[in-house]
């Protein structure tokens, strides 16, 4: 069975008003990912992401290199990547 791991992540670039969340959202659940993501006071997206290490990967490339079609990224940084010894949310939700 595949580690499962768990990551903070946090998006600079435009990232609001464009539907980042939105899509961060449909990405995490076509993977089978589960987290959280929202917008911050400044106006990155940050969150947390939970799934298999293959799967968080490629979770991972896309908050760096995809995101939604309107959106900038500029970086996207990870933090206190952690193994789990199970995922600790049911899906992926968009916090207000």
């Amino acid at each position: 069975m595949p580690r499962l791991l768990s990551v903070d992540f946090e998006v600079f670039g435009r990232v609001q008003g464009v539907f980042f969340r939105k899509y961060t959202q449909q990405a995490a659940r076509r993977l089978g990912v589960v987290g959280w993501c929202r917008n911050t006071p400044r106006d990155t997206v940050e969150g947390q992401a939970q799934a298999a290490a293959p799967v968080l990967a490629e979770m991972k490339r896309w908050l760096r290199e995809v995101g939604s079609p309107q959106s900038k990224i500029e970086r996207a940084e990870f933090r206190n990547e952690r193994e789990v010894a199970e995922l600790d949310y049911q899906g992926f939700t968009v916090k207000h």
